[in-house]
């Protein structure tokens, strides 16, 4: 979601502050801007749309301030403009801010009453005002104000503050939305993650929930939501090693669905002991073979592999398995078994709707893993046990090889309860884990040609409406194929189990509608064909992905996407990859922004 930065440096930080930004521009933005404290003053430069325009203003209108704020705004209160861009400010104050705050309404109105003007329609620029207010009231001390104005607030939100006058001084707080600050020589840095910061520093601290940090160039003081002072550690970051550019490809999407086979090795390395054949899963704390159920709990695309994750655990560790999207988990409160296992899994680590899921069932004991990308995340540091995906960093909006790598996670959790039961044998665990081990060696060689997909995407382009079919564990697939076309592409989408065809959507079909079947040669491949069948009766356009024969279909089809014949528990990490090339090589045929799709965010760190 957005991004925050500031610098408190020791040359003009504009430039400074842009690039940094940039760093940030993978959780998708729609406008940007900058502030910095200049002779005793702000000074302030904003724009709609890509950082470019930003740069063009800053260049035209230049600022010199060695102190500065910087934030790339995902619009949630206002509409996407300048007027509603970050940094929000007063004459006093510059603010900018992640997140949400509940209360604006309220303090919005009792500002007004005080005198105070607004001119966005932002719940940001309340914090603004209210500790412009605030400031009257405590002697013009910026540290009193914002402890006072903090106690006001209610949501969840990440803020950076600058003051008039005060050319060392910048105050950061954290409530919900991450905050990492950077330490330089004679230098201080601020940012939405670490990723921000590589240019300037690999020194990193992050604020824990409710810290507040007054920062100078010297050093910083942190605070917790109670106003007592803490330390909180510094720790070395290999962000900066991490970050590459797109390298030969045309979007970092594409160089992220070809890093698959390099990071699900290095994901299943980690959990694997490849001489063995064994899974060499970690302690996650709970005694495994006394589970009465799994609770997994995700958003988007990780939803979608806690749902394989659910199939592959009750398959292969006869274990009952309860998963809902985070954000209705967590307002139904729903029982939890004594001592129960509760895995949650985000690519980012930061997801507020996961996060206050996982703090719900903390809160009724039970015990918690996590699967995330970023283990120094929020969702990592609550969880009492982090099973890693080792993706490195992911910058398409997108998900592709956060997917992928949580599959993989997933599959080996599944194997390990299988095991820690009884439910297989050493026999079979071998055989698992030696399937795995193929995964990336297939997914190379499905890479090493992807024409079919570049034809398919000329016939798709031209299509309003979607449907992909899956049964069984290639349901989840079938989702999330459909979610992946419609994110990038903006193609209406939508994925079912084959066996519903006939509860309604059947009613959708006609000679304009591509159906994309998702139909390995499993136990389940002659039902979806027999599904495959109704579909070309009522004139659909079948795109068949399978490593079958498209004769054994008994009908055309407009598009085979040949698949190599693995093991059926690897089915869906291999049928994943054609989900991601259909949609990418239909995106870019039709020329949307394919790493940041309109309206999304990479992190939704916000309700």
């Amino acid at each position: 979601m957005c991004g925050i930065v500031g610098i408190l440096g020791s040359k003009p930080v504009a430039e400074d502050l842009i690039e940094a930004l940039r760093r940030l521009e993978y959780r998708g933005y729609d406008s940007a801007g900058i502030a910095t404290v200049e002779n005793g003053h702000l000074g302030r430069r904003r724009a709609e749309g890509k950082l470019r325009n930003l740069e063009d203003r800053v260049r035209a209108e230049p600022l010199s301030g060695r102190s500065g704020i910087g934030h790339t705004r995902w619009a949630t209160h206002g509409k996407a403009s300048e007027t509603n861009a970050h940094p929000h400010m007063s004459d006093k104050v510059s603010v900018v801010h992640n997140g949400i705050i509940e209360n604006f309404r309220e303090l919005r109105a009792k500002l007004q009453a005080a005198g105070h003007t607004f001119d966005s329609e932002t719940d940001t620029e309340a914090v603004v005002h209210l500790v412009t207010e605030e400031l009257k009231c405590c002697g013009d001390d910026p540290v009193a104000a914002v402890r006072s104005a903090l106690a006001q607030l209610k949501g969840a939100f990440a803020l950076a503050i600058l003051f008039a006058g005060h050319d060392d001084l910048m105050i950061a707080a954290r409530q919900g939305s991450p905050l990492a600050i950077g330490h330089g020589d004679g230098e201080m840095y601020l940012g939405s993650d670490a990723i921000a910061l590589a240019p300037f520093t690999n020194a990193i601290t992050y604020l824990e929930e409710g810290d507040w940090a007054v920062m100078h160039r010297s050093g910083m003081e942190i605070f917790d939501a109670n106003g007592e002072r803490v330390e909180r550690p510094i720790m070395r970051s290999s962000a900066g090693l991490q970050i590459a550019d797109k390298g030969n490809h045309r979007h970092f999407m594409a160089k992220e669905i070809h890093e698959q086979p390099e990071v699900i090795s290095h994901t299943l390395a980690n959990l694997i002991d490849m001489a063995a054949g064994r899974v060499n899963f970690p302690d996650l704390g709970v005694d495994l073979s006394k589970l009465s159920r799994v609770t997994i709990s995700a958003c988007g695309t990780a939803y979608y592999a806690g749902l394989i994750g659910k199939y592959w655990i009750e398959r292969y560790a006869r274990v009952p398995v309860e998963i809902d999207v985070a954000s209705e988990f967590r307002y139904r409160e729903p029982p939890l078994p004594e001592g129960g296992l509760a895995v949650f899994v985000s690519q980012s680590g930061e997801t507020a709707d996961t996060l206050a899921t996982l703090r719900y069932c903390k809160s009724q004991g039970q015990r918690i893993a996590s699967i995330v990308n970023v283990r120094t995340s929020t969702i990592a540091r609550e969880s009492d046990a982090v099973l890693p995906t080792l993706a490195g960093p992911e910058v398409g909006v997108a998900s592709t090889k956060a997917f992928t790598c949580q599959l993989a996670v997933l599959a080996a959790l599944a194997i390990a309860l299988g095991r820690a039961r009884g439910a297989i044998s050493a026999e079979l665990e071998q055989e698992l884990v030696g399937a795995l081990m193929e995964v990336p060696r297939h997914i190379s060689s499905m890479l090493s040609d992807e024409s079919v997909y570049e034809a398919l995407a000329h016939d798709l382009s031209r299509a309003r409406d979607v449907l992909y079919l899956g049964r069984g564990v290639n349901f989840p697939l079938a989702l999330e194929g459909a979610l992946k076309l419609k994110e990038i592409s903006y193609i209406h989408a939508e994925g079912y189990a084959a066996g519903e065809l006939k509860h309604g959507p059947i009613a959708l079909i006609d000679e304009s509608v591509p159906v994309i079947v998702v139909a390995p040669k499993d136990e389940l491949f002659d039902k979806t064909v027999s599904n495959v069948q109704e579909v070309a009766a009522r004139g659909g356009q079948i795109v068949f992905v399978s490593n079958g024969e498209s004769d054994e279909v008994g009908c055309d089809v407009v598009a085979h996407i040949t698949i190599p014949d693995v093991h059926p528990f690897t089915n869906p990490l291999i049928y994943a990859v054609p989900a991601q090339l259909i949609a990418y090589h239909t995106a870019v045929f039709m020329g949307t922004d394919v790493d940041q799709p309109r309206n999304l965010a990479k992190s939704v760190t916000v309700e």
